[in-house]
């Protein structure tokens, strides 16, 4: 029977999986993320489509670290000279050249850590943020499935995939195609990506708290602003990466 129950059921199991053979790679993520954070750095967070979620997570929220900035292809709108129909187009992840775009609009500095996150790890906007990021020298920590990954074939050019480049792999545990929940006739419901990405990087922020306090520091944490008296704190904490970390929508 095709019913909640049914995906309640493999999310579940997808979540039990991802837990029970990635923990290690988010230890792994967060001595490298909480390294560049304590040393001055930022960590720039990116996706596109679905993963923008992921990035999102990462940035401006409540329980979420203060010095994470979003990137997206949203961006070169924002902050650049694009015009918004430039980039409706759902394909324009598969432009080459799109991710220097983006790159050039940010305050990116030497000691800055990427997250990227994307589960089939193949698009040219991905795998060209990834390759920037450590032609520059910074650290990269990849979410992506290895089981779509690995069945691909990459849209770059270079035939990089985003796991090839990054320092540290969380494989998100989700299934060639994402969605889990088989239909008659072949169609499938159900992703979790982003539920397992959305996870994955919230166990990262834990990790990350947990190595700024053994440091002796506390942790830069935002409040949530629908209480009183946060703003002001957020706003403190945020004035030290001023013109570093942009609150922008998604």
């Amino acid at each position: 029977m095709i019913d909640q129950d049914a995906y309640a059921e493999v999310a579940r199991a997808t979540i039990d999986r991802f837990l029970g053979t990635q923990r290690d790679a988010i230890t792994r993520a967060a001595a490298v993320v909480a390294s560049a954070l304590l040393d001055g750095g930022v960590l720039q967070a990116f996706g596109t489509g679905h993963s923008r979620a992921i990035a999102l997570e990462l940035a401006g929220r409540a329980g979420g670290l203060v010095p994470a900035n979003q990137l997206g292809i949203r961006d070169v709108v924002y902050y650049g000279d694009a015009q918004p129909d430039d980039i409706l187009d759902p394909l324009v992840e598969r432009e080459t050249g799109l991710a220097e775009r983006i790159w050039k609009l940010a305050r990116i500095e030497p000691a800055d850590v990427f997250v990227v996150a994307s589960h089939s790890g193949g698009n040219a906007a991905i795998v060209e943020m990834a390759q920037l990021a450590k032609g520059r020298g910074h650290r990269l920590v990849a979410i992506t499935s290895m089981a779509h990954t690995r069945a691909i074939t990459p849209r770059h050019p270079s035939g990089q995939r985003l796991a090839d480049l990054a320092d540290v792999v969380v494989d998100n545990c989700a299934p060639y195609g994402d969605a889990a929940v088989e239909l008659p006739g072949g169609d499938r419901v159900g992703p979790l990506s982003s539920l397992t990405g959305v996870l994955a990087v919230n166990l990262l922020v834990a990790e990350v708290a947990g190595r700024y306090l053994a440091a002796g520091s506390p942790p830069p944490v935002y409040r949530s602003l629908n209480a009183p008296g946060n703003e002001e704190r957020n706003a403190a904490l945020l004035a030290r990466y001023a013109g570093r970390v942009r609150l922008g929508d998604a």
